[in-house]
């Protein structure tokens, strides 16, 4: 009898282990989804900067500037200083963000005044890119695409998602970090 039960086990654990096929993993080709987003982002950039020359060209008593960084900006009131912000330094700002259609998202009175240690802090990437373009007394009107501000998460509160902002903004002071710059 023990030797029926051991021979049972013997040749279930034989047949049990012969052939086993391993399972492949499921490949799931996103190349299809990876094409359509960047065609909607190709086509939502369009779209924005089409938005842009609109009103860069119903504004024509003012120029307007391209930064290499991909937006667009016009300067309300330029001071002659010659330093502009670098690495470290402290700026003290206050701006204004709104929609496409020129309508106030957000007033400084809500925002209040602003610091930021350029290059050592987040913040929003036009911003941080615009910021280095002013000196201390400009007054300087950013044309955000979305991708430079919010992007397609809005700021989940005024800001929707991939929406293109208008920033004015004015940059009270600069405090070097070292006086040697």
């Amino acid at each position: 009898m023990k030797n029926k039960v051991v021979i049972y086990i013997l040749v279930f654990t034989l047949f049990s282990c012969a052939n086993s096929i391993p399972r492949k993993p499921i490949v799931r080709k996103t190349t299809s989804l990876m094409k359509e987003s960047v065609s909607f982002n190709k086509s939502l950039n369009k779209l924005e900067e089409n938005k842009f020359k609109e009103i860069i060209k119903n504004d024509s008593l003012n120029s307007y500037n391209a930064s290499s960084s991909g937006f667009w900006y016009k300067f309300n009131n330029k001071n002659s200083a010659s330093y502009l912000p670098q690495r470290g330094d402290n700026l003290v700002y206050t701006y204004e963000v709104y929609d496409i259609n020129n309508n106030i998202i957000y007033s400084k009175d809500e925002i209040g005044e602003q610091t930021y240690v350029v290059d050592k802090q987040e913040i929003i990437e036009g911003l941080r890119n615009g910021l280095k373009l002013m000196r201390e007394g400009d007054n300087v009107t950013f044309l955000f695409p979305s991708h430079k501000v919010f992007g397609y998460l809005g700021d989940q509160k005024k800001i929707g998602i991939n929406q293109p902002l208008i920033y004015k903004v004015q940059l009270n002071k600069i405090n070097k970090q070292n006086e040697s710059n």
